[in-house]
């Protein structure tokens, strides 16, 4: 620091009091100039350093009585040094360059700021990434978690992993077909020909729906249809196999008893069933051969009302499908729940009970037997229908099968009725209903319009899990 009073100790009261009127005259100038200054500390005093330009000391104001001396020489010495050391200091010109001195930094710092800021929300960003990142990983390891152990809970409870896969299949496999499945859901629900949820038993799901011609111009013939769904679907565990074969037989009683109210021909009914609908439209026909056979007196409804029986992608001696089931992931334990135990297959397998020397008469009642299956049908091959046919022939009933080459299961009834166009067994079906026993080999089927693209229905072959 600049001591500017520090060696005035020798000067004459006079000198002190004209300094100090100096000094305070130069305090005030600095003042009203508004000049930026610094405060210096002096001893037992404070004082503001002043530019020149402010201020200037003439000699003839500080005029002593006496000569001067070495002393007051040098203090006037000092104190041009000093003014020549505070000019710069003070001066305007320095003031201007010291506000852009000051307007530099405050760029430099905005611009500093303005990186730290960037820099902040770069990592900031990657904050949140890395969060994000850890967030998914952790979902992902409970999900996979969570997905293990409903897995190993599904194996205790009997329900493995080709069930599940199964599942996922038949799943992907509804979703292809579901363009179709909602134009034919469409029609089912707000058709003026389709008569829904009719009640034919006492059970609470005894119904079935009745889809009517548009023109009536006579009794029309009677198609009576039995879906499959693996024995599972729609009736177990809510039933075994003899409530399914009571609850078909009851359907086609009232069909026999009540068609005629809708325009339908009662001694024109013919029956088809469908794979696990095949089997139990079968003994539902067998056993009430049987039952007529034997002359008995619970008789709701004949056999010979039925003009000719249609066995699609069906299974008929269940004894030799166990262990083929049991494979497919329909495991033996369910598939013979169902079926009320082993010593009930017999009872169930209408290839066993035809070859029966006590069924000879029976036989001899069924009517027109039409077996139609797909050689590439994985679920119950085709070779069951054709055990089957054999086993007629040697009874002596009437029977024809017809195999479709490269056919699945699900080909026949579902892909290749979507498909539209020229559909095979359709025209095979029609052609015996509308020629009545002989086959018309001039008929055609009317065309049927296509429900679902091509390339949907060929992925979703692939996945079957039928």
């Amino acid at each position: 620091m600049i001591q500017v009073f520090s060696r005035r100790i020798h000067h004459t009261k006079q000198n002190q009091i004209i300094n100090s009127q100096i000094f305070l005259k130069r305090t005030l100038i600095q003042s009203n100039n508004q000049y930026q200054f610094h405060i210096l500390s002096v001893s037992k005093m404070q004082s503001q350093p002043f530019s020149s330009s402010s201020f200037s000391t003439k000699k003839d104001e500080i005029k002593p009585e006496s000569k001067p001396t070495m002393a007051s020489k040098r203090l006037e010495q000092e104190e041009e040094q000093q003014q020549q050391l505070t000019k710069p200091i003070l001066s305007k010109d320095h003031s201007t360059s010291f506000s852009k001195n000051l307007k530099n930094q405050q760029r430099r710092r905005k611009v500093t700021n303005n990186g730290s800021s960037s820099g902040t929300s770069a990592s900031r960003f990657l904050s949140r990434q890395q969060s994000f990142r850890r967030d998914v990983e952790h979902a992902a390891a409970e999900t996979f978690l969570l997905t293990r152990l409903s897995f190993t809970l599904l194996r205790y409870l009997g329900v493995g992993y080709r069930w599940i896969t199964k599942f996922i299949a038949l799943t992907c496999y509804a979703m292809l077909l579901m363009p179709g499945f909602l134009q034919v859901a469409y029609y089912y629900f707000f058709s003026k020909q389709v008569h829904r949820s009719i009640v034919y038993g006492d059970q609470p799901r005894n119904r079935l729906d009745l889809y009517l011609p548009v023109n009536f111009d006579g009794p029309k013939p009677v198609v009576a249809f039995v879906t499959g769904g693996a024995w599972i679907i729609g009736n177990f565990p809510q039933g075994t196999i003899s409530d399914m074969v009571q609850d078909v037989s009851q359907g086609i009683t009232y069909v026999c008893n009540n068609i005629a109210d809708y325009g339908g021909d009662p001694n024109r009914i013919y029956l088809v069933g469908q794979s696990a609908g095949a089997h139990i439209a079968s003994c539902v026909l067998v056993e009430q051969a049987i039952k007529e056979s034997s002359k008995g007196d619970n008789i709701s409804w004949s056999v010979s009302q039925i003009k000719a029986y249609f066995g699609i992608s069906g299974g008929y001696n269940i004894l030799n499908l166990v262990d083929h089931f049991h494979g497919r992931g329909l495991y033996r334990s369910i598939f013979l729940s169902i079926m009320e135990g082993t010593e009930s297959l017999p009872r169930f397998s209408p290839e066993v009970l035809v070859q029966d020397p006590s069924t000879k008469t029976a036989v001899s009642l069924l009517p027109r037997i039409v077996l139609l299956h797909g050689t590439s049908d994985y679920s119950i091959p085709s070779e069951a229908s054709e055990t089957f046919a054999d086993a007629l022939q040697k009874v002596g009933a009437r029977v024809e099968l017809k195999l479709y080459k490269g056919k699945t299961h699900t080909d026949l009834f579902l892909q290749d009725p979507l498909r539209g166009g020229k559909d095979e067994v359709l025209e095979d079906i029609l052609s015996i209903i509308q020629a009545g026993e002989t086959i018309a080999k001039d008929w055609e089927a009317p065309p049927i319009k296509r429900l679902v693209p091509e390339f949907m229905l060929q992925l979703a072959r692939k996945i079957s899990p039928f």
